[in-house]
């Protein structure tokens, strides 16, 4: 698999100097406290292609995308960081909206479970999945993120400046994987088709660009 061109790379760089990034509003509701244990997936957790978070919430709700507020890299017992929430947040809607050329915003329900905070978001194609594990710190994230990449089936290092400087890898079937500081994203693209949007976009590519976007949010808000 090929590693992320000059252009895209660039673009990343430029995504990191995005303002405005806002959290999610609203609340998944009465969510279960943490695991204590984050410093590996599970037995059997699925591949890199799959979603992140193995256990489903049945907390879900619509996530609101209009919000605001500083986030907190710090899970609580009642539910993921303002940070995790903003997966489900309005830059990453406004990038989806805007990349596929969407009429109307998808719908997205969101879930927290298992230290993980997950929104999917329903488009007319397949489900888009984007995914942020909560770790008590880096070193957790990261003996996390190095798991899930060891059993990723056909992963491949995002290397050079297209990594931004975060350990990231990708995978043939849609999905991109990035840990930054106690976080570990995935954005699963592997429901859609090969291509899709007016442009044709693929879903590497298209789950790299919302990745940056919630990368920027994350580095604006630190």
């Amino acid at each position: 698999m090929t590693h992320r061109t000059p252009l895209l790379a660039s673009l990343a760089v430029s995504a990191l100097l995005l303002s405005g990034c806002a959290a999610a509003a609203g609340s998944v509701g009465a969510a279960p406290a943490p695991s204590s244990d984050v410093s590996s997936p599970a037995a059997g957790a699925p591949a890199a292609g799959a979603p992140a978070s193995a256990s489903p919430s049945t907390q879900g709700g619509h996530a609101g995308h209009h919000g605001g507020g500083s986030p907190s890299q710090r899970t609580t017992a009642s539910g993921p960081s303002e940070a995790a929430k903003m997966v489900c947040g309005e830059q990453p809607m406004d990038r989806l909206t805007e990349i596929l050329d969407l009429g109307q915003e998808p719908h997205t329900v969101d879930s927290w479970a298992d230290s993980t905070f997950t929104c999917t978001y329903h488009l007319d194609e397949g489900a888009l999945e984007i995914s942020v594990r909560e770790a008590p710190d880096k070193a957790a994230a990261l003996t996390y993120f190095d798991a899930m990449q060891a059993l990723a089936v056909d992963a491949a290092p995002i290397e050079g400046l297209a990594n931004l400087g975060f350990p990231a890898y990708e995978t043939a079937d849609g999905s991109a994987v990035f840990q930054k500081d106690n976080f570990v994203l995935h954005v699963d693209a592997s429901d859609l088709p090969e291509a899709t949007g007016p442009d044709g976009i693929s879903r590497n590519a298209l789950a790299y660009q919302l990745s940056t976007t919630i990368l920027a949010c994350w580095v604006e808000h630190h």
